[in-house]
């Protein structure tokens, strides 16, 4: 069958490694389904597997892809969920074993993907293929954030570093649905007026002084922002991390921490119950997520040169035609 995967683990060149071309078929388990994917989204994960990045060497080659909506043999239209963990926690994001898709297993970036029965969705017919393909990762992630750990009420103030990328982008759309007023963050007036065009309802440049702090920060830069990240909060506010793009290793700034009585919360993703809601309320509300790059999967090399580049302007999606 038809495939994007990699290769073997380049951290140097992560493109070097990139393959587009046939992959055996794959074998169904009991209690697992397979997928005929009509559309599927890049994420930053991608990237870090092609770097060797939270995947085994002997796991190579990979299929890349954790996002991606299809048809099941009976012709019912599903959303992929890529968390796959043990259901026992409750929440299988708390699984200390848990893993996406491309990690353990191969991913959406190909004809046919095969989960367990229980990650797959069914897709509201309000959203096509390539808006549904986005909910897995970029949109779950935020849904988490937002809902499920920051603890915001409507008309309370939050602020999204990074203006321009797939979490944030979604951040944006479900904070103004919620009724919180957004502010973001962008290095760029291009990124900057994407955001606002998504509903935000004003953007500053990347470390400027606000006109006020806020009750929630959404962090996914990492070391470029968290400074500013932490000088932007109300006592007692919150910081929300899903990611750490510019690096890991930013000053905790401890002092302004405890004397400021702030919070730092982590979130990973999300658990299938999340997407479910978040299906809904994106149904309910007519929420559709801001697609920068459509491009075939015959020609998914160029959409990942724009995301290494840092050239996003919303979520890059891969299409395939119906099998």
């Amino acid at each position: 069958m038809f495939a994007v995967y990699a290769a073997e683990p380049n951290p140097e060149s992560p493109l070097d490694a990139l393959r587009v071309g046939d992959r055996p078929e794959p074998d169904v388990p009991d209690g697992w389904v397979a997928v005929n994917v009509r559309a599927a989204s890049l994420n930053m994960h991608d990237l870090w597997t092609l770097r060797g990045v939270g995947i085994k060497a002997d796991r190579f080659p990979m299929i890349l892809g954790c996002d991606g909506a299809g048809v099941l043999a009976d012709g019912t239209e599903v959303v992929v969920h890529s968390v796959i963990g043990d259901t026992s926690y409750g929440d299988e994001t708390l699984d200390p074993k848990r893993s996406l898709l491309t990690e353990k297993h191969q991913g959406t970036f190909a004809d046919t993907v095969v989960v367990p029965a229980r990650n797959v969705l069914p897709k509201p017919k309000s959203l096509s293929f390539a808006d549904a393909a986005c909910m897995g990762t970029a949109w779950l992630t935020a849904y988490r954030m937002l809902f499920s750990r920051s603890g915001l009420r409507p008309g309370q103030t939050m602020l999204v570093q990074g203006a321009s990328g797939g979490v944030a982008t979604a951040l944006v759309a479900l904070g103004k649905a919620a009724g919180v007023r957004v502010w973001v963050t962008g290095r760029t007036e291009e990124k900057r007026a994407l955001a606002v065009s998504l509903g935000a309802d004003d953007a500053f440049e990347t470390g400027a002084r606000l006109p006020e702090r806020v009750d929630a920060v959404f962090e996914t830069v990492g070391k470029a922002t968290w400074a500013h990240s932490m000088r932007s909060l109300k006592p007692g506010g919150a910081i929300v991390v899903s990611g750490s793009t510019s690096g890991p290793d930013a000053n905790a700034d401890l002092q302004r921490l405890f004397f400021m009585q702030l919070r730092v919360i982590g979130s990973t993703m999300g658990n299938r119950d999340e997407l479910a809601d978040l299906l809904s309320f994106c149904d309910l509300k007519g929420l559709r997520p801001a697609i920068g790059t459509e491009l075939p999967m015959t020609e998914a090399k160029d959409g990942f040169e724009q995301m290494l580049a840092g050239e996003t302007a919303g979520k890059i999606v891969f299409t395939r035609g119906a099998a």
